[in-house]
């Protein structure tokens, strides 16, 4: 029941929000918006531990916000409705909510089986969710006639952005952490702009750089600091 449910929340749902936001945002402003995900992560870590975040987490927080209120009162002034980026928004902020989810679940979970088989489980369980949503939304007869061209960058897309990914996180949980492993990836909203500006030609602002600096840095801010006995044993283990 665990493992299905995270694979509702990491793969499924969190999935399914993000298209619907993408269909009223841009991939840039989207990026900014799911990158609050580590910042929830560390939310729930804290509810779940019962402990209370720090000044320098709240500050970061509070910077990871600032950024996005930056882009994302840009993109509702120069967008034609601002509705439409307000509901995109929220949905994609609805995905970024159930991927928190999954992470912190995946932290839990890692103590009772290894990151290699939970992994696994997650991704068919999720894989039977889509496949389940098809079937009731949509007919199968169209994709026979798909040309090989579709097949073939949907099997790289398959490979490259889900399933080696869903085994890379898994694998680095396993070894930070979900809060340390979600701060990481603080590279995905870089190389997300870059892509939407190269491949989309998506128009990148200044105020969405700003945006994106300053929750990066945020989110860089998220790292607690060392504790004692920990930089005292790191000398002996480098020797």
């Amino acid at each position: 029941l665990r493992v299905a449910l995270l694979g509702l929340f990491g793969y499924y749902l969190a999935s399914l929000f993000d298209f619907y936001g993408l269909q009223f945002i841009s991939a840039g402003l989207e990026r900014l918006i799911l990158f609050t995900y580590p910042t929830l992560v560390l939310v729930i870590q804290a509810v779940v531990q019962r402990e209370r975040p720090t000044l320098r987490t709240l500050a970061a927080m509070g910077l990871c916000y600032l950024g996005l209120g930056i882009a994302f009162v840009h993109d509702i002034a120069s967008a034609g409705s601002g509705n439409q980026v307000l509901v995109g928004s929220l949905w994609v902020f609805a995905s970024a909510v159930t991927y928190a989810l999954y992470y912190s679940g995946t932290g839990m979970m890692l103590k009772r089986m290894n990151s290699m088989r939970l992994a696994g489980l997650c991704g068919s369980a999720s894989s039977l969710m889509v496949l389940a949503h098809y079937l009731l939304v949509a007919d199968v007869a169209p994709l026979l006639q798909l040309p090989s061209a579709v097949w073939l960058n949907a099997a790289l897309m398959a490979l490259f952005s889900t399933v080696l990914p869903i085994y890379w996180v898994a694998l680095a949980i396993q070894r930070m952490g979900p809060t340390h492993t979600a701060a990481v990836g603080n590279l995905g909203p870089v190389l997300t702009m870059l892509a939407s500006w190269l491949i989309l030609s998506e128009a990148v602002s200044l105020y969405q750089v700003a945006g994106l600096v300053l929750v990066l840095f945020g989110v860089s801010r998220l790292k607690p600091a060392k504790k004692p006995e920990a930089q005292a044993a790191a000398p002996a283990r480098s020797a």
